[in-house]
């Protein structure tokens, strides 16, 4: 029986696609397996592993990687393209693929242990390297979907729990501001969207690389947003502070990451809209 991580397990339940990937994926891990000639070890475990089935593989000339398979899920739709696109400037390396299964043999990032064991100031500085070594323009023609496809996937998911919201007027002002800053512009690149500390691995090939993207063409400025909100406590001590350091570390304008962060905290899907999350949007207001 194949084992499955249970943050996996719960995202699935609430789905009747996912629930129907979920019981294809003990017969696609076996095909994989089979067509790839791999090797593999016990799932990945633990919170981080909530979107992917994951497990650690050896290839048949004896070398390491990655087998993954991804839920399906809007934003990491294009991760294959992402991986592709980047080619392991600073990702990870995409070994294989299958679209249709949506699975990816990747490198192994060893010893893997992720960036969010340094201090916040440290992580800043290294993952603000990787962002500006990221942002690339793809050449047209691509199938990277703009930013605004996924902010206006959010404001139909928000306006439909129109009922839930605690301060109507400043989640009005955060769907306003999904749909002002999300315009394309000339210096759109492309975007990890979900890059944080959590999906940058201590690897050997280089100190660090990227996993896990969730990309799209947008404003560089939103992709500083998801390390923001893990921050928490800082940005709630010292908001103006934390997101001035951060802008000035990856040369973007510090008032835009304070619009996206307003944006996000108020206006962003969520099955509760907690205390800390509106305490942020009203700092930021």
């Amino acid at each position: 029986m194949l084992s499955v991580a249970e943050r996996l397990a719960e995202a699935c339940r609430g789905s009747p696609e996912r629930r129907a990937w979920l019981e294809r994926l003990p017969e696609a891990v076996r095909e994989l397996q089979n067509r790839w000639s791999l090797s593999l070890g016990v799932p990945f475990e633990g919170d981080e592993i909530s979107c992917s089935w994951v497990a650690s593989a050896v290839r048949r000339d004896g070398s390491p990687a990655v087998l993954k398979l991804g839920m399906p899920h809007m934003e990491a739709a294009d991760e294959i393209e992402a991986l592709r696109f980047w080619d392991g400037e600073p990702s990870v390396r995409l070994l294989e693929s299958d679209s249709g299964l949506n699975a990816m043999l990747l490198e192994r990032c060893e010893p893997g242990t992720t960036l969010r064991e340094r201090p916040e100031p440290e992580q800043d500085e290294i993952l603000a390297g990787l962002f500006r070594r990221l942002w690339r323009r793809p050449a047209a023609p691509h199938s990277f979907r703009p930013l605004s496809a996924m902010t206006r996937h959010w404001t139909e998911e928000t306006m439909a729990a129109a009922s839930r919201w605690p301060d109507a007027r400043l989640v009005e002002e955060g769907l306003r501001l999904f749909d002002e800053l999300s315009r394309a512009s000339p210096d759109d690149a492309l975007l990890a969207t979900d890059l944080h500390a959590g999906n940058v691995l201590r690897a050997l090939r280089e100190p660090w690389l990227v996993i896990d993207p969730k990309p799209f063409v947008g404003d560089r400025a939103y992709d500083a947003t998801q390390h923001l909100r893990n921050c928490r406590e800082r940005m709630l001590a010292a908001p103006q502070e934390t997101i001035r350091r951060f802008a000035d570390l990856l040369e973007v304008d510090a008032e835009r990451v304070r619009l996206w962060m307003l944006a996000r905290s108020a206006g962003e899907p969520r099955d509760v809209w907690n205390g800390g999350s509106m305490a942020l949007a009203r700092a930021l207001a």
